[in-house]
């Protein structure tokens, strides 16, 4: 189980299971898991997401053809506890999230 401390410097729990979770679902993330922890410990924004949940953004030029952006959706359950939901790339982030957090 990895931790890593969010934006707002609340550990965020990402265990094996849900790795592979994301995985099966996104196999393009197989191999991204440094720049998934690296988005949510040093986004470029965070937006709201759905039901309480949050999304961590990075841009990465060198993803794809011309860059992507690194979603990382996640809960903060408390001031000490939160957890992974899942992780994918975009070519951009939603215009209709509002944005709680920009760097």
């Amino acid at each position: 189980m990895l931790i890593i401390y969010s934006h707002s410097q609340v550990p965020i729990r990402l265990t094996r299971e849900r790795w592979r979770h994301i995985v099966s679902r996104h196999p393009e993330m197989a191999d991204k898991q440094d720049l998934v922890v690296q988005t949510l410990a040093e986004p470029d924004l965070v937006q709201d997401g759905d039901f309480g949940a949050l999304m961590a953004i990075r841009w990465y030029p060198e993803l794809i053809d011309g860059g992507a952006f690194v979603v990382m959706v996640y809960r903060e359950v408390s001031e000490s506890d939160g957890f992974v939901i899942t992780t994918y790339l975009t070519r951009r982030p939603s215009e209709r999230r509002s944005i709680v957090w920009k760097r």
